[in-house]
C-alpha cells in the first residue's frame, strides 16, 4: 500500500456518501460513565499536544487515512453494515476521552458497547470536478477525525457506476499505519459476505487496543527516573544537545520561528528487483531496514557534516500475537546513534546499525513519553512530530497485500504544519516506495531531493554490482 496525501491518491468524480458516527451513539456516548481503563501515554501526548498548538493559535489537522475500492454497482446499505461492523469490531473506535470537569488537566475515557454504535448516512451530492471533490474531502476530515474532538473519524464513498472509492480517515489517536494497511481486506471480506448473506470468514472479536493501553501504562507507571531505560535516554538526549532528534541536514528554518507548512514528496525507489537485490544485500546485519538507516546516516553525513547520526527509530509494539490484528497506535521508539566519520562504507555502517538496533529495541517498549516525565526536563511540544524518522515496513505479508494494486489502494497521511521530517519507506510487492513530509522551504526540497536520490542511488548500486554484503 502506497503512502501519499490525498491529493496524490487518484481522486475520481462522482456522487459522494458520507458516514459518521449516529446522533444517538454521540448521544449515548455524552451519558456514559467513566471507563477505568487509561489512555495510553501515547495518546495523551499526542491529544496534550494539539491542545497545546492549539492553544498557540494553530490548527494543525493530524488524521491519517486510507482509501480503497470496491467494484460496483456499490450497495450502499450492504457497505453501511460493513462499515459498522468493522468499527463495532475494534473496541477503540467506540471509545473517546473527554477533560475531567470538562475543561480540567486530566483525561478520562469513556467507551461505548457495541450494540450502541450505529451509523448516520448523508449523501453530500455530486462532484464532478476531482481537484474539487479532494477539497471537500480534505476540509470534512479536517473538521471530523480531529484530536480534540469526539467522533473522530468519518468514512466516505464516492460512487459511480463502475464501483465505488472508500476513502476513510481518523484520528491518529486510535490507528497507525498498520492499522491502516489491513483496512481494505477486512471491509472487503465484510462487504463480500453482506452481499452473499452469509458471515464472514474472519472471527468478529479481535483483542482490544483499550486494554492494551491499560497493561502498556501499568508497566510503564511501574519504573522510576533511575531505571536502566529513562538513564539511556538521559545519555542519548544530552548527547543531542538536550533535545530529541531532528534530521540532521539544513532544512532552511529559523530557529525560534514558527511552525512551518509542510510538503510531500511521493515517489518508487526500487522496482521489485531492485528491492529483493538490496534485501539480498542486507540480509546477513538484519535485512533492508538496517540497510536503509546505514545508506541514511552515510547520506546525511554527506550533506549535514555531523559525525555521529542520532535518531529515533520506530517500532512496533505488537509483541504478542494477540495484537496482530487490533486495530490502535501500536508504536515505540529506539533512538540509535551511528558513528560515519571515517567510515568506509555501506557494509561498515550496517555493522553499526544492526549493533545499535539490537542494543536499544527494546527501549521502543516503554512509552517515550513516560520516559519524557521522569527526566523532569520541559519537553513542551510544539509540533505534532517530537522528533525526524525514518521508518521501514515490509508490507508484504499483510493480509489482503497481494490485492492493494487492482483495489487502488492507499494509505492517506495529513501535510499541514511541522519542523521535522519524516519518511515513510515501505516494501511493497512492486518494490520500494518512499513517503516524506518536510517543511516548506526551499533548502529542505533541495536537500530531500539530494537525500532521495543518493538513496536510491545506494539501492540501486547494490543491484548493479551483483554483490551480496558478505562477499
Amino acid at each position: 500500500m502506497r503512502i501519499t496525501d490525498i491529493q496524490r491518491c487518484e481522486v475520481r468524480p462522482g456522487r459522494l456518501v458520507e458516514w459518521t458516527l449516529s446522533p444517538a451513539t454521540v448521544a449515548a456516548a455524552t451519558a456514559l460513565p467513566e471507563d477505568s481503563r487509561p489512555p495510553a501515554y501515547i495518546q495523551e501526548s499526542h491529544i496534550r499536544t494539539a491542545r497545546r498548538v492549539r492553544e498557540d493559535g494553530l490548527f494543525v489537522p493530524t488524521w491519517l487515512g486510507t482509501a480503497f475500492d470496491l467494484p460496483g454497482p456499490v450497495d450502499l446499505d450492504v457497505l453501511q453494515e460493513a462499515l459498522r461492523a468493522w468499527t463495532v469490531r475494534h473496541e477503540t473506535l467506540r471509545s473517546g476521552f473527554r477533560w475531567a470537569g470538562g475543561t480540567g488537566d486530566e483525561l478520562r475515557r469513556f467507551t461505548l458497547d457495541a450494540a450502541d454504535v450505529s451509523l448516520h448516512r448523508e449523501d453530500a451530492g455530486d462532484f464532478p470536478d476531482a481537484d474539487e471533490l479532494v477539497r471537500h474531502l480534505q476540509g470534512r476530515f479536517d473538521s471530523v477525525a480531529d484530536a480534540l474532538r469526539w467522533p473522530n473519524l468519518i468514512y466516505t464513498a464516492v460512487v459511480r457506476d463502475d464501483g465505488v472509492s472508500v476513502y476513510m480517515a481518523f484520528d491518529h489517536s486510535n490507528v497507525d499505519a498498520y492499522s491502516l494497511h489491513r483496512i481494505a481486506a477486512e471491509v472487503h471480506e465484510l462487504y463480500a459476505a453482506g452481499l452473499a448473506g452469509a458471515a464472514p470468514d474472519s472471527p468478529g472479536p479481535v483483542a482490544s487496543y483499550v486494554d492494551f493501553c491499560q497493561i502498556e501504562r501499568a508497566d510503564a507507571d511501574g519504573i522510576d527516573a533511575r531505571h536502566t531505560i529513562v538513564e539511556r535516554w538521559r545519555d542519548f538526549i544530552r548527547r543531542c544537545d538536550g533535545m530529541l532528534p531532528g534530521f540532521p541536514v539544513d532544512l532552511g528554518l529559523a530557529p525560534g520561528g514558527p511552525l512551518p507548512r509542510q510538503r510531500m514528496l511521493c515517489e518508487a525507489l526500487a522496482d521489485a528487483d531492485g528491492a529483493a537485490a538490496f534485501e539480498a544485500y542486507c540480509r546477513p546485519y538484519g535485512g533492508s531496514q538496517v540497510g536503509l538507516l546505514a545508506a541514511t546516516a552515510l547520506i546525511v553525513h554527506e550533506l549535514g557534516g555531523q559525525p555521529v547520526y542520532r535518531t529515533v527509530v520506530p517500532f512496533h509494539t505488537r509483541v504478542k500475537s494477540r495484537w496482530s490484528d487490533s486495530v490502535g497506535w501500536y508504536v515505540g521508539g529506539a533512538p540509535i546513534e551511528v558513528p560515519v566519520d571515517g567510515t568506509t562504507g555501506l557494509r561498515e555502517a550496517m555493522r553499526a546499525v544492526r549493533d545499535e538496533l539490537r542494543a536499544s529495541r527494546p527501549l521502543s517498549r516503554m512509552p517515550l513519553a513516560r520516559v519524557l516525565s521522569l527526566l523532569g526536563a520541559d519537553f513542551r511540544p510544539t509540533s505534532p512530530d517530537l522528533y525526524s524518522i525514518v521508518s521501514y515496513c515490509d508490507t508484504r505479508s499483510i493480509p489482503g497485500a497481494g490485492h492493494w494494486a487492482e483495489q487502488r489502494a492507499h494509505g492517506l497521511i495529513r501535510v499541514s504544519y511541522g519542523d521535522q521530517v519524516c519518511v515513510w519507506v515501505n516494501r511493497l510487492y512492486e518494490g520500494l516506495w518512499l513517503a516524506s513530509r518536510y517543511p516548506d522551504t526551499d533548502v529542505a526540497a533541495k536537500n530531500l531531493r539530494l537525500y532521495v536520490e543518493r538513496l536510491r542511488d545506494h539501492i540501486a548500486s547494490v543491484q548493479h554490482s551483483g554483490l551480496t554484503a558478505a562477499s
